[in-house]
């Protein structure tokens, strides 16, 4: 559905989107995630059309954005972060006003408004002013704006900014609803945003694209320096001795649990996965292993994890 090869945009000497190059197949919710500032907003400007990319190519359903603008626009919805609506407008007359501007027939255009407009939970406000709606529904309305007339491709920068949990919680059911049929792409800052609603993620920082997988599979190429947790009853002199002589073992911890239990944290040498060592050293020395966990790095660890500098310090 998108294909981005080689996109540069500079202003005034300024470079914001730096040589970047990804793709999205259809159906899959895709998360860009990153900073202020990282050039998220400006990627999501040049792929719905708004604005020109100074160099490489874009392609929107096999169609450039560049050359051809009209076929593309017409296979994309796009919410701005700051949500241009009409607020002296009320719901139901914006939704059909944008139907019509998209394109759409009189008869689609009402058929359209009523579907987006259940599914986007407005029914209940349709007569309402824009203008005297709370932030939540507004972001409703722009949500149901990105989807009237149908489009395969659906950007949504930041669509969460600015809401309550319950706002939160409501739009994000209504975006994971949406693949499949459509194709979304998300612009956020908003790390869990991202684990609860995208199949992949691609992390930008300083105008570039450092990592693009699923956040299943960026936990697996982290996973080998992930720390063990065991709870062991065992003597807490043979514990040290057993970690100190285990190499696969880079560094311990152990400190005092409930009852008779010791709590050792252990973290293993790259690629190594303890887990099956804890356990056959237990059997055979007779302790009792109450818990044997490998701990979950967080997407923001691993935004960490990514995003930091090369070098520190000038090493």
């Amino acid at each position: 559905m998108i294909e981005v090869f080689n996109l540069t945009k500079r202003y005034a000497g300024r470079t914001a989107v730096d040589d970047i190059s990804f793709t999205v197949a259809r159906g899959e919710i895709v998360g860009l995630l990153g900073p202020n500032g990282a050039g998220k907003s400006t990627t999501m400007r040049v792929l719905s059309g708004f604005m020109p990319a100074t160099s490489g190519t874009v392609r929107v359903a096999g169609f450039d954005v560049f050359h051809d603008s009209e076929e593309t626009r017409r296979r994309i919805g796009y919410m701005p972060e700051n949500n241009p609506l009409y607020p002296e407008m009320r719901v139901r007359e914006y939704l059909k006003y944008r139907a019509r501007l998209k394109g759409l027939g009189w008869r689609p255009s009402r058929e359209r408004v009523a579907t987006v407009m259940e599914q986007c939970g407005l029914t209940d406000v349709s007569r309402r002013v824009i203008g005297q709606l709370s932030k939540g529904y507004r972001q409703r309305v722009g949500l149901a704006d990105a989807l009237v007339h149908d489009p395969e491709l659906i950007i949504l920068d930041e669509p969460t900014i600015g809401l309550d949990p319950h706002q939160i919680r409501s739009v994000r059911a209504l975006i994971k609803s949406l693949a499949g049929k459509h194709t979304v792409l998300i612009s956020t800052h908003i790390l869990p945003e991202v684990e609860m609603m995208c199949g992949r993620v691609l992390i930008m920082f300083d105008g570039r694209v450092l990592a693009s997988d699923s956040p299943e599979n960026l936990q697996r190429r982290m996973a080998g320096g992930s720390q063990v947790i065991a709870e062991i009853a065992a003597p807490l002199d043979a514990l040290h001795a057993a970690w100190e002589n285990l190499p696969e073992v880079a560094e311990f911890d152990v400190s005092p649990g409930e009852g008779l239990y010791f709590r050792c944290a252990l973290t293993p040498n790259v690629g190594q996965d303890l887990r099956p060592l804890i356990f056959a050293l237990a059997r055979q020395n007779g302790w009792l292993l109450r818990e044997l966990t490998r701990s979950r790095h967080s997407l923001e660890d691993i935004y960490i994890q990514v995003t930091k500098p090369t070098t520190e310090d000038g090493e």
